[in-house]
């Protein structure tokens, strides 16, 4: 079973890629994240999240390098993000795991991450 730190090293900058790729074609046409992506950056926005991913899952820490800390929540405090929205956030990236054709196995490493991830980033009460 992979960790996480074998993650870059068995999809590559191009697994990655992928992945991102797939997540905001989806983006693109969904009415709930939609919003929170400034339309003049999502290229911006793309090479972010796909740079975080590869420093968070053992590559280059080039996002770091060039961003500082990640600081997630900071970062995303200034959109509302409830339950509704880290649901969605999940649905489109277990999604865009198929999509981008990650085994099951680097997808079971990854997915803990997501669904953590995602909780954090909450919020937003009812």
């Amino acid at each position: 079973m992979p960790t996480e730190n074998d993650i870059y090293n068995l999809i590559g900058e191009e697994g990655f890629a992928a992945l991102v790729r797939a997540f905001y074609a989806q983006v693109e046409t969904d009415d709930l994240l939609k919003p929170m992506y400034p339309a003049d950056d999502i290229e911006g926005a793309q090479l972010r999240l796909k740079e975080f991913l590869i420093q968070r899952f053992g590559g280059p820490a080039r996002y770091s390098e060039s961003r500082g800390h990640p600081r997630l929540r900071m970062r995303h405090a200034v959109f509302r993000i409830g339950q509704a929205e880290a649901d969605r956030w999940l649905e489109l990236m277990k999604h865009a795991t198929l999509e981008a054709k990650l085994t099951p196995q680097v997808v079971s490493v990854m997915w803990p991450y997501f669904v953590q991830t995602a909780q954090f980033m909450i919020n937003r009460v009812p």
